[in-house]
């Protein structure tokens, strides 16, 4: 009970949160759809690094690597090696220590001026342990960077190996073990069942000496199954080619490799390095070198046989270049520099999470649980939060003001060590040290007093608080003085969030008296088409004028996309507008075009049951027939200027028409109203 009591704890925290957040970032910031405890964390966290990123200064440094030729004493031919400089002046050199070009041509000249000799060989043995068997976040891990998969695909992948598949004439058969673990155990069996196949397929030598047991623990673990594993470790990856997809037989063999190099032996590498120095020992150069003398688990990485595969995404090999050269070389061998190079660097910004990355730092911080990784990844792309270029997470601008509202309002949910903590806290639940009602109640109590806060920001606070963070973001090129609205001359330029959550945009505080729209942002560039075709800034067109009234018409842009305007922007006036639906060429639209929508709406005639006015009206999503209640959209295929009344009755009677029921001369709240012009 005490583990169903943690279970129950753990939804109904997630449930608080999730429906008590929810609804004020839907009023708050209209079109962020949701956030939650693990959810909010894990955006905070790309947020937090694109911030970095932004804020990162470049600084310059250079690196002086030298080739130093040798005459070893049992050879008559010369060595030449490279060697880079880690002593300066008896210091020893960080990465930024040669910041300048003239630091780097003045240590060259020094070089060139000098005599050099060996001063150090040092030969040592490394041994590199197997990697541990396979838990859920570090098989997301690599399939992300050794098969570029996504979380969600490798779960998918994953799943359809667990359930298993008809092979030959056996019944249904479960590929691997249990995929959402944090336990890294095998059981005895199974360990013994794999040690048996090392020693038969490589070698004695290559079987670990007793059953390798790994202990580490992921923080918050709770271990409730095996590592994953091949359900039968003799079934080899060769052996189902044909029978299982590429993606699942990638998958397979990625974790039968894992499973067996667990249970073997070390590799041993040889690792040779030498110091060359100055005779006044102020100025030292360092040379490595390895050999691979005994290859171990990486054996099974080389197994092309055993997994019809040459790929080798693990497998190490060992440095042996120089090996021999430096090998050769004794103390006190005289060496001389034949060539010095210079190579300007700079600084680079701490990296964009992966999605392996991402899930690997949530692991570190104790956040979420092996089953949570794959829906968290997926529910920020969702949610348009972020998305994912070249395999890495780019935090959306939505997604940077839902992170920055929850920094700023709930404080304590957006800390990283606030899940980890919570995640404590449920485990101590699980253990029956914890009464998981009394968790709850202190929880709400604290968290409802953020809530009662966070209600009392109106739309217009929050917009401030936002603008003010993100400014550099929002006004690159314009300092306070400059965001003179140029429109009316009289309003100021302002960070402003869409009403009905269509999107966000820069515009005139005077809105709606003034409805100049500077810069739309859009967080769909990438998954709309139609916001594709809307560049973030454009000049109002001139098309022509209308016939009657000798009035301008203007092809104007606003948040929701492009529109047609008759006579320009006055003061305390509602011009005439009609929106355009899909534009496949902005540059096409002609005055004709525009005369041709401005006559919308237009009035059909009147409905024989209450003579009420029948109108056909136009949108952004097309056409539609409209009758007091009662909307119908025109099918695509319908030539709008060949409606005539009759066409409109059948739709309105038709599956796809939409009633509001609204009484005759009221507007319900609901209701879509009808604009006028």
């Amino acid at each position: 009970m005490d583990l169903v009591n943690a279970y129950l704890a753990r939804r109904s925290l997630d449930y608080l949160i999730g429906f008590a957040i929810s609804p004020l970032l839907w009023r708050k910031l209209p079109g962020c759809q949701s956030a939650g405890r693990v959810q909010s964390a894990a955006l905070a966290l790309v947020c937090d690094r694109e911030t970095e990123i932004e804020k990162f200064s470049p600084q310059e440094y250079w690196t002086v690597d030298t080739e130093f030729e040798t005459q070893c004493s049992d050879s008559s031919k010369g060595i030449c090696l490279t060697s880079w400089i880690k002593h300066l002046n008896s210091k020893k050199l960080d990465q930024l220590s040669i910041s300048s070009q003239e630091e780097a041509r003045a240590l060259e000249k020094r070089i060139y001026s000098c005599q050099f000799e060996v001063r150090g060989v040092q030969r040592t043995k490394i041994h590199k342990n197997p990697p541990m068997p396979y838990i859920t976040s570090s098989l997301q891990q690599d399939a992300a960077n050794k098969l570029h998969f996504g979380a969600g695909h490798a779960m998918k992948v994953a799943q359809k190996l667990y359930e298993g598949m008809n092979l030959s004439s056996e019944q249904a058969t479960g590929l691997i073990t249990y995929l959402r673990t944090d336990g890294f155990h095998i059981s005895h069996g199974a360990a013994e069942d794999i040690r048996s196949l090392v020693k038969q397929r490589y070698g004695e030598q290559y079987a670990s000496e007793d059953i390798r047991k790994y202990l580490k623990k992921v923080k918050n673990a709770q271990e409730a199954h095996e590592a994953i594993r091949p359900t039968s470790i003799r079934r080899l990856p060769s052996s189902l080619i044909g029978i299982l997809d590429e993606d699942s037989l990638k998958l397979y063999t990625l974790i039968w490799r894992r499973t067996m190099a667990c249970q073997m032996e070390a590799s041993r590498t040889e690792l040779i390095q030498v110091g060359i120095g100055n005779p006044e020992g102020d100025m030292i150069f360092h040379s490595s070198a390895s050999r691979l003398d005994f290859k171990g688990y990486q054996a099974v990485y080389e197994d092309t046989e055993a997994t019809g595969s040459s790929e080798n995404p693990e497998g190490e090999t060992a440095h042996q270049d120089n090996f021999e050269a430096l090998s050769k070389l004794e103390m006190k061998d005289l060496v001389s520099p034949i060539n010095v190079n210079l190579e300007q660097h700079f600084t680079k910004p701490p990296s964009r999470y992966s999605e392996g990355a991402l899930i690997k730092k949530m692991e570190e911080l104790g956040i979420g649980r092996p089953s949570t990784y794959a829906s968290i990844m997926r529910v920020l792309q969702d949610r348009k939060y972020v998305t994912v270029k070249s395999r890495v997470l780019h935090p959306e601008f939505r997604g940077r003001m839902v992170s920055a509202f929850l920094s700023h309002l709930f404080s304590e949910i957006a800390d990283y060590s606030f899940t980890a903590n919570m995640e404590t806290e449920l485990d101590n639940v699980s253990a029956g040290s914890t009464e998981w009602k009394g968790l709850l109640k202190d929880y709400w109590e604290r968290f409802s007093k953020y809530c009662g806060d966070a209600r009392q920001w109106d739309v217009r606070k929050v917009e401030r608080m936002l603008e003010e963070k993100f400014c550099p973001i929002l006004f690159p090129d314009l300092d306070t003085d400059s965001r003179i609205c140029p429109s009316c001359s009289e309003g100021t330029l302002r960070f402003k969030v869409s009403r009905y959550g269509e999107g966000y945009f820069i515009g005139c505080d005077r809105h709606p008296k003034c409805k100049y729209i500077a810069r739309t942002l859009s967080d769909e560039d990438d998954e709309n088409e139609t916001s594709e075709q809307i560049p973030r800034s454009f000049e109002p067109r001139l098309l022509g004028v209308m016939p009657d009234t000798s009035e301008k018409v203007f092809l104007k842009q606003g948040p929701y996309g492009y529109y047609i305007q008759v006579g320009e922007d006055r003061k305390g006036a509602s011009q005439k507008r009609a929106p355009l639906s899909e534009v496949k060429d902005v540059d096409s639209i002609t005055i004709k075009d525009a005369i041709e929508l401005l006559q919308y709406p237009k009035i059909l005639g009147k409905h024989p049951d209450d003579e009420h006015r029948v109108l056909m009206t136009h949108s952004k999503a097309g056409f539609s027939i409209r009758h007091r209640g009662t909307l119908a959209p025109v099918p695509k295929t319908q030539d709008p200027k060949k409606i005539t009344l009759e066409h409109a009755l059948k739709f309105l009677t038709g599956k796809n028409a939409k009633h509001n029921g609204r009484p005759k001369g009221k507007t319900s709240k609901n209701a879509e109203p009808i604009e006028w012009h």
